[in-house]
């Protein structure tokens, strides 16, 4: 076996890890491979000799190349065109359950949503220290600041994901009753009782493939958000959506559209939307009502 081959070898055994770090940094499946891919072509024209923890090396030049494609999307206003889920891995070469189990568990849907709020560098630096466990000595010449500053960065970062993440309502009955109340109010156009129902900071998180069927991707304010769903969401049931109250969509028996609600205070501060097939399949969803033309899952 050559050298480059036993090279080869090495990148492949760190693959899984470096696309989970791209993908949570990308959201996007295709730029994921694609900064992987760039990632190996780096690597095979550079001298390694002196390169002590391969795997930490790739995850830094990985998280470079996401940070620079994150601000090339953004100086052309361009959003993530999939979502898709990612199986979570360890952050060595030897496999840890427990480990992968608790990153599944901080990796959902609805974070992978909320990252899309982020800064380029909140983001990078929020997901390698809290999510790959990468030293902030390791993550400040990545987005050119101090050690200090990454960790604020991330500091910010994960307040801003606490805040978004969390679901204080602990009544799921009373949940599902502002739910369907928000659903007639859609479907009858009543937009000054959505306007009840809704926080003034409402915000709509879709996924990529929703974003693109909307023609649009985050909308933030009570008025936007009513007068958006005013009149829709005929085709739209309850349901609980990863033990959260949301509703599904389903057309001809497939599902096509699920939404996650998060209620605070009597009123909805959020609603995630996935439309992704792929996703779609990964989600616990248990109907909950009724609506004309749709079948259970």
């Amino acid at each position: 076996m050559t050298e480059k081959d036993l090279l080869a070898e090495r990148f492949e055994a760190n693959r899984p890890q470096l696309r989970a770090v791209a993908y949570r940094m990308l959201g996007s499946s295709a730029e994921a491979d694609d900064a992987v891919q760039e990632a190996w072509l780096r690597l095979s024209r550079t001298d390694t000799t002196e390169v002590d923890n391969l795997g930490a090396w790739l995850t830094t030049v990985v998280g470079r190349i996401c940070l620079d494609m994150l601000r090339s999307r953004g100086s052309r206003r361009e959003e993530p065109f999939d979502a898709r889920t990612v199986e979570p891995v360890a952050t060595s070469d030897q496999a840890d359950p427990e480990r992968e189990a608790m990153l599944a568990d901080s990796v959902g849907l609805a974070l992978l949503v909320v990252l899309e709020t982020l800064t380029p560098a909140e983001r990078l630096a929020f997901v390698l220290h809290d999510l790959f466990a990468v030293s902030y000595d390791e993550i400040a010449p990545i987005v050119g600041r101090s050690p200090a500053a990454s960790r604020q960065l991330a500091s910010r970062a994960r307040r801003r994901v606490q805040a978004d993440a969390a679901t204080p309502e602990a009544d799921l009955p009373r949940q599902r009753g502002i739910v369907d109340a928000f659903l007639t109010a859609a479907r009858g156009g009543e937009v000054s009782t959505l306007l009840t129902l809704l926080d003034p900071d409402v915000v709509i998180r879709p996924d990529g493939v929703a974003a693109r069927l909307a023609g649009r991707a985050q909308l933030r304010g009570a008025q936007s958000v009513a007068d958006f769903f005013a009149g829709r969401a005929g085709g739209a049931r309850t349901a609980v959506v990863d033990g959260a109250p949301g509703a599904v969509v389903v057309l001809h028996g497939q599902l096509r559209l699920a939404l996650s609600f998060i209620v605070r205070e009597g009123r909805i501060i959020g609603i995630d939307v996935v439309a992704d097939p792929e996703q779609l399949c990964e989600l616990d969803i248990t109907t909950t009502g009724s609506e004309s033309g749709g079948a259970d899952r």
